[in-house]
């Protein structure tokens, strides 16, 4: 399969001038469907587009696999990083989240501060994770 077939699933939303775009793919290359493990790859693009400064100071997901099982995963910053972003900057990073199941998505939100100090979340949209085919 070459990249151009890569079956992607994506959402987009914009909070208080920070847009989150988020595209994600299965990784049969990570996975291993006979121990019932299924791993996502997932592409997420912070940005700016408002008028002042924000720094990313915490990550929440609500992860949720086949069976209804939901995960819910906190911690600092994205990939080691709390970015701070100027207004029209941008931030991306990749991750991965593994499943016991072929499908099942994934919603969150980023703890972002401004410049002066106030606080707010931007919503990272619910996006599906898809080995293709698995769905009917």
């Amino acid at each position: 399969m070459s990249d151009g077939d890569l079956f992607e699933t994506s959402s987009e939303t914009e909070t208080a001038g920070v847009r989150v775009q988020i595209r994600a793919h299965y990784s049969p290359e990570h996975s291993n469907p006979s121990a019932s493990r299924w791993f996502f790859l997932y592409r997420i693009r912070i940005s700016n587009v408002g008028d002042t400064t924000v720094q990313l100071r915490n990550r929440h997901w609500t992860i949720v696999d086949g069976t209804g099982h939901t995960e819910e995963v906190h911690g600092p910053g994205v990939v080691g990083e709390q970015p701070t972003l100027e207004p029209g900057q941008s931030f991306e990073y990749t991750s991965g989240c593994p499943l016991p199941t072929p499908f099942g998505s994934m919603a969150g939100s980023f703890d972002m501060q401004r410049a002066d100090g106030t606080q707010f979340e931007a919503e990272a949209a619910l996006f599906q994770l898809i080995q293709p085919g698995s769905i009917h």
